[in-house]
C-alpha cells in the first residue's frame, strides 16, 4: 500500500491507497477519452449530418433517436452535454494523478453516479419511449457505467479520510496543483467542441442535400 504523509504534504490526516489504484485511475481516464470521443462524433452528427437531410424525410434507427426531443436540452445537443461530462471526469482523473489526494476520490463518487443516472434515463427512452437504438449512445451510457464501476473499486481499494474531513483542504489540494499537466488536455477539449459549433456558422458552401 502506498501511504500519504500528513506532515510532507501538509495534510493533518493519512490515507492508503493499493497499489493497483494507479492503474485504474489509468483505465479510467482511458475509458473517459473513449467517452469523450463518442461525444465529438455525435456532436459532429447533429451539426453536419442532421442539417442535410430534408425537413419531410422520413427517418429511423439512430438518426431517429438523436433528432427526438429528448435529444437536445434548450437547444443544445445531449452529446455535447455529454462532452462536458466526460472532460470533467478526464480533468480529475489528470488531477489525482497530479496531486495523489483522496478527496478527488470523494468528488468523483456522485459525478460518476449521476452519469449512471442520466444514461440509465436516455436508455430507458430509447427503448421504451422512442423504440430504436443509437450505438453511438449505447457506447457512452457503457463508459458512463464502467466509470462508476472504476470508481467503486477505487473507493474499496483506498482508505480515505472522510469528505468531512477533507472538505477544507480543497484549496490547498488546488495549490499544489501542476494546472498545464491537468487543464491543458481539457482545454484542447474544450476548444474541439468549440470549434465545432463555430464552422457551420461560417460563410462555406452549402451542405449537399440527400438524395
Amino acid at each position: 500500500m502506498s501511504t500519504g504523509n500528513p506532515r510532507s504534504l501538509g495534510f493533518d490526516y493519512e490515507w492508503e491507497y493499493s497499489p493497483r489504484v494507479g492503474t485504474l485511475f489509468g483505465a479510467f481516464t482511458l475509458v473517459a477519452v473513449v467517452g469523450w470521443m463518442v461525444t465529438v462524433m455525435l456532436t459532429a452528427i447533429h451539426l453536419y449530418a442532421i442539417p442535410a437531410i430534408p425537413a419531410d424525410a422520413p427517418v429511423e434507427g439512430s438518426i431517429e433517436v438523436i433528432t427526438s426531443p429528448w435529444a437536445y436540452v434548450l437547444g443544445i445537443p445531449l452529446a455535447t452535454l455529454g462532452g462536458f461530462y466526460y472532460l470533467t471526469t478526464i480533468g480529475l482523473g489528470l488531477l489525482w494523478f497530479d496531486t495523489r489526494h483522496p478527496l478527488i476520490i470523494k468528488i468523483l463518487t456522485p459525478i460518476t453516479a449521476s452519469g449512471v443516472v442520466f444514461s440509465t434515463y436516455f436508455v430507458y427512452l430509447q427503448l421504451g419511449v422512442i423504440g430504436e437504438i443509437c450505438p453511438f449512445c449505447m457506447v457512452s451510457a457503457a463508459a458512463t457505467v464502467i466509470l462508476f464501476g472504476l470508481e467503486l473499486v477505487i473507493l474499496s481499494m483506498s482508505s480515505t479520510p472522510s469528505l468531512s474531513a477533507m472538505a477544507g483542504d480543497l484549496g490547498r489540494v488546488l495549490g499544489k496543483t501542476n494546472y498545464p499537466v491537468v487543464l491543458f488536455p481539457v482545454l484542447i477539449g474544450l476548444v474541439t467542441l468549440g470549434g465545432m459549433f463555430v464552422v457551420p456558422a461560417l460563410p462555406l458552401p452549402d451542405a449537399v442535400p440527400f438524395v
